[in-house]
């Protein structure tokens, strides 16, 4: 489980196709500090499990289902991404939860500049705009974000100047892609929801039943 809260902004060292899947090796040296074989890593929102490390780079094997899915298969050697190590229990919840289990890729549409914040407009696939809320929560690239205006088929975001200069969101332009991640509560309130309607109709159909037998 993650929060959002980028720790510190890596780079993509070397990306080897093994086929069906491929092998990224990663400099990230805070995040490597105290990271061991089998541990988890969100790569722009992405949670990977590390294979190895060593001299603050990590590596991690990156599966078909996680490449179809995520804009991790457009990376190469030189890319800078956002690195977050799990959050640990006790700490504080700085951002919102969040899984690092990307539901989609969406587009940078638009950059709009203020005096000292940025306004940037992403679309977004319609599977997914029922999940985004206005002042609601949403992770991009790993970062968690409040949502300004919430459409169709778009949302916007404002960001700070810290999130600026100390994440991959300073360096996107028109036309790049980005992780997704809505807000898992959501998706459990909408599933619960909606077996309860099909449970409340089941009963219905029940007592229909025992009226036609009386």
């Amino acid at each position: 489980m993650f929060t959002g809260i980028v720790e510190e902004l890596g780079e993509v060292v070397a990306v080897e196709d093994l086929g069906d899947a491929s092998r990224f090796r990663l400099r990230g040296p805070l995040v490597t500090e105290d990271a061991k074989h089998g541990d988890s890593i969100a790569v722009n929102g992405v949670c990977l499990t590390v294979v190895d490390t060593a001299g603050g780079e990590f590596t991690a094997d990156v599966m078909a289902e996680t490449l179809h899915r995520s804009s991790l298969g457009a990376l190469s050697a030189g890319s800078r991404v956002n690195l977050e190590r799990p959050m640990a229990l006790g700490g504080r919840l700085g951002g919102h939860l969040v899984q690092g289990h990307v539901d989609g890729t969406g587009t940078l549409v638009e950059r709009i500049p203020g005096e000292h914040w940025e306004i940037v407009k992403v679309a977004l696939p319609a599977a997914l705009s029922r999940y985004v809320v206005e002042k609601g929560s949403i992770t991009v690239d790993g970062v968690s974000l409040t949502v300004v205006d919430a459409a169709d088929d778009y949302f916007t975001i404002s960001l700070i100047p810290t999130t600026l200069a100390l994440t991959t969101l300073g360096l996107k332009k028109a036309g790049d892609p980005v992780n997704l991640e809505v807000d898992v509560l959501a998706k459990y309130v909408e599933r619960l929801l909606g077996r309860g309607a099909v449970a409340a109709g089941d009963r219905t159909d029940l007592d229909e039943i025992k009226e036609m037998d009386r």
